[in-house]
């Protein structure tokens, strides 16, 4: 009998046990984790929308922060996020952004070529402003080949044909050139391949270690790699041949439209065949571009 009550008490113990386990509010425990992870995930989401919100230039700005982005020094990306919302104001008719046109035209001389560059498209907007006409031609003389052709492209909404021969340069390639003795690293290898402004295409590794970067001078494509990787080169080596993106020359066949002239015809027959990585609009556009000429010049 005692055995037989012994039995009997550890089962009503371990019966005890397991409703007590049973009891442990577990569920509290589970419930929580979801809650975790989905904090998480609401951060990973959240935090690049305010960095993207942040420098998305579609957002709209206040009179302050026109003032205040316009005269930015230090931030680049604010000065643009403000030409670009005052260029489409423009667009839409709102005439009270000319109040913000001479810190428009001080921007064409900002040190940031990106500034100057959407400052020539913003001025383009506006081609009734005398003063922005004058900034455009200025600009045709700059350093950086991407503001002058912003600046050629604009100029055109002028009626003003200044700057034909950089629209005409803007259809031709251009081989990049080694500016040191070294070797090279190719950053990028497929030909074809459509390019920024200002993205890194190779290294050159000097003696002493240095490294010296090569960079597109302007939106377009890897035409042709003239180089093998990890191979010796010499200063004014050719090293990589780049072509006029499909935008930019769609662009400067418009422009050419309305102000090219008879001996522009060779460079744009080019674009009239077919060529790698350009499109049937490019084509297209080419040959109304040649019947305009045509047709001005009694041919």
């Amino acid at each position: 009998m005692n055995s037989e009550n012994k039995q009997n008490n550890d089962s009503s113990s371990v019966d005890r046990d397991i409703e007590l386990l049973d009891a442990i509010p577990v569920t509290n425990a589970k419930r929580r984790y979801p809650w975790a992870m989905i904090v998480v995930i609401f951060l990973f989401i959240f935090i690049p929308f305010l960095s993207w919100y942040g420098s998305w230039f579609g957002r709209p700005l206040s009179d302050e922060k026109i003032q205040q982005y316009l005269t930015d020094k230090e931030k680049p990306r604010n000065v643009q996020h403000a030409l670009s919302y005052i260029g489409n104001k423009i667009i839409e008719g709102d005439q009270s952004v000319q109040r913000w046109y001479p810190l428009i035209v001080a921007t064409a001389k900002n040190e940031a070529p990106q500034v100057r560059k959407m400052a020539a498209w913003t001025m383009g907007q506006d081609n009734q402003s005398q003063e922005f006409h004058q900034s455009l031609l200025e600009l045709l003389q700059d350093a950086n080949a991407g503001v002058r052709h912003n600046a050629a492209l604009q100029l055109v909404r002028f009626n003003d044909p200044s700057g034909r021969k950089e629209l005409l340069a803007m259809l031709e390639s251009q081989t990049l050139r080694a500016e040191t003795d070294g070797e090279i690293e190719l950053l990028i290898s497929e030909e074809g391949r459509a390019i920024s402004e200002n993205t890194p295409l190779a290294r050159i590794k000097k003696a002493d270690g240095q490294i010296v970067e090569v960079r597109s001078t302007d939106d377009a494509r890897i035409q042709a790699i003239l180089v093998a990787d990890k191979s010796t080169v010499k200063i004014g080596d050719e090293l990589i041949t780049i072509a006029p993106s499909v935008e930019q020359a769609f662009e400067t066949l418009k422009a050419l439209y309305l102000v090219g002239q008879t001996e522009d015809i060779p460079a744009i027959q080019r674009y009239t065949g077919q060529m790698t990585g350009m499109s049937d609009a490019v084509r297209q556009q080419a040959l109304n571009t040649l019947e305009a000429i045509r047709k001005r010049n009694g041919r």
